[in-house]
């Protein structure tokens, strides 16, 4: 094997792992595409001789990824201005491999949205040293701060992951059984049964996308409330699916999905729905995938 054909191979053995954390880095699964492709790109007019590839490879992402996000600052875009994150769908009896990677480590859509309202040294410092183990003197020199400053940055993003509670408690057999006890409730008008499977203080954010804008609504009772709303509308046919590796579902009308929601439970109890209604976004969804 000649040493093009080794730095081939070794970039496509680690392709997955790049891919994963341009993702969590940026929430979009073509911009994380772009920035892998870039990383190919330099990897190929890199004179150096590279010991550590899946290191160097993963730095480089990073850096990429830390532009960008710098970029997105720069033009004014406030966070989630674009909507929630790009999201990962799959089958309720398992994730599809290409999906695995992407979705280890509990990157759910409630974790992506927590990661964006964190700066870019935030997020890239508790990126790499909580989700991928990168040590604190690795990921210094990419954010031009010593070791121990980056320390910092990964503890307040961490603080701030902790208290918006992004990360669920519940095992995937919890999540479906007190999802589909508010799907229940709702459908049948329950105002009481709902309000017990939401936690006090629960969020459902709502992204319908650049024409619809942005919907947040926070409380028990105001949730119900709005579950009873939309469940008295016209019917749609539902389809359970992990979203992010998570409980979800997919609704359609007219065999045209509308509306791909999702749920965070902690003890016991629904914290986080996000509703994900941006049309052009969803036509861009394969979800052929769900199809038996």
């Amino acid at each position: 094997m000649n040493a093009i054909e080794w730095q081939t191979e070794e970039f496509e053995r680690h392709r997955p792992h790049l891919r994963a954390v341009a993702y969590r880095m940026l929430g979009s699964l073509s911009d994380a595409d772009d920035v892998v492709q870039e990383a190919w790109l330099r990897l190929n007019r890199s004179d150096a001789s590279v010991e550590n590839m899946r290191g160097w490879l993963t730095t480089v992402v990073a850096r990429l990824s830390l532009d960008e996000l710098r970029a997105r600052r720069s033009r004014r875009e406030e966070p989630l201005a674009g909507g929630l994150p790009d999201l990962v769908v799959d089958r309720v009896d398992g994730v599809d491999p290409e999906h695995e990677a992407l979705l280890a480590d509990s990157v759910g859509l409630a974790l992506l949205v927590v990661l964006e309202t964190l700066s870019p040294p935030e997020r890239l410092a508790f990126v790499l040293h909580d989700i991928f183990a990168v040590p604190f003197d690795e990921i210094g020199p990419i954010v031009d701060r010593s070791p121990e400053a980056t320390r910092q940055l990964a503890s307040r993003a961490r603080r701030r992951v902790r208290a918006e509670r992004a990360v669920p408690d519940a095992d995937l057999d919890t999540q479906w059984e007190v999802f589909d006890a508010f799907i229940a409730a709702a459908r049948e008008g329950d105002f009481d049964r709902l309000v017990a499977v939401l936690d006090p203080d629960v969020v459902v954010r709502a992204d319908f996308g650049p024409a619809g804008g942005w919907q947040e609504v926070r409380g028990a009772e105001a949730v119900a409330r709005q579950a009873l709303s939309y469940a008295r509308g016209r019917v749609a046919e539902i389809r359970p699916a992990l979203i992010n590796g998570a409980a979800g579902l997919v609704a359609s009308l007219d065999g045209e999905p509308f509306s791909i929601a999702t749920v965070t439970v902690r003890n016991g109890r629904i914290v986080e729905l996000d509703f994900f209604n941006d049309p052009e976004r969803l036509r861009l969804l394969d979800l052929t995938i769900l199809d038996d």
